[in-house]
């Protein structure tokens, strides 16, 4: 049984952090890319963050790049999403997901959601004062 299971969300005021955790269970984590995804009401889903197999390159969508930052502990099988400087924008569900690394993506993730087979079932964040 595969599993993907994101923690950490909640209600935060404009500027402050939060850290979100994706705890993985049931496959070879290490030959795996997670990535981070969100999606606000009536909005498109959006890629947030990626971070490749093996090289831990790290990959970060326009509108998040400079304060979020992303890393994962292969001892644990957790992958997290340190957040700062939170925005009202930032409001949304967040996702961690997971697909087999291949010959490309070991090297650099991609954010591409439909890339991924396998998701978590989200973790709310508010931005809100």
């Amino acid at each position: 049984q595969l599993q993907l299971v994101e923690s950490g969300g909640g209600l935060v005021q404009p500027g402050g952090s939060l850290r979100l955790s994706c705890a993985a269970s049931g496959f070879t984590f290490d030959y795996h890319v997670i990535g981070w995804f969100r999606q606000a009401p009536g909005k498109e889903r959006e890629g947030v963050s990626c971070i490749s197999a093996n090289s831990g390159r790290a990959e970060y969508g326009d509108s998040v790049k400079g304060r979020f930052s992303i890393s994962r502990d292969e001892e644990k099988s957790t992958v997290y999403l340190q957040m700062n400087g939170l925005r009202p924008e930032d409001t949304a569900i967040y996702y961690c997901a997971a697909e087999r690394a291949s010959v490309r993506t070991i090297l650099v993730c991609d954010l591409t959601a439909t890339e991924y087979d396998h998701w978590g079932q989200g973790t709310q964040v508010t931005v809100s004062s």
